[in-house]
């Protein structure tokens, strides 16, 4: 998991300002300063950005939830943006676990501002891949 964290296993998200800095078994935690690559022409963090961050979000915390060799991967996500960001923006982003089944994962993220702000959030059902099936 540590490997993964940062840009160490997806190099776009440290092009974008994201830094996940913490885990624990069941969730992430990142800082998120956004870059301008993020950012739509008029300086507005794009909400295709927001669903790289916020799945990655949810995909590093049900890894911390696995046992090492289990993985999963998203099979559905809805996202969304409730108020605007812009590159600059000092943000904290959170995934965390909601139930975690044999075959299948309910996660939550959300990208709130330094004030505690929601900035956008995401649910998401994942397909989980164990050792033994």
């Amino acid at each position: 998991m540590d490997r993964s964290l940062g840009d160490g296993g997806m190099p776009l998200l440290g092009r974008l300002g994201v830094a996940f800095d913490s885990y624990g078994e069941g969730w992430s935690g990142a800082g998120w300063v956004p870059t301008e690559l993020a950012c739509n022409p008029i300086g507005i963090v794009q909400a295709g950005v927001h669903g790289v961050v916020l799945d990655a979000a949810m995909n590093f915390a049900m890894s911390a939830a696995l046992d090492k060799g289990e993985h999963g991967a998203t099979l559905e996500m809805k996202i969304s943006t409730i108020r605007p960001a812009r590159a600059g923006d000092h943000l904290r982003v959170r995934g965390e676990v909601v139930r975690l089944a044999r075959q299948v994962a309910y996660l939550e993220a959300t990208v709130c501002s330094g004030d505690g702000e929601v900035v956008s959030n995401a649910t998401g059902t994942f397909i989980v891949r164990r050792k033994d099936g």
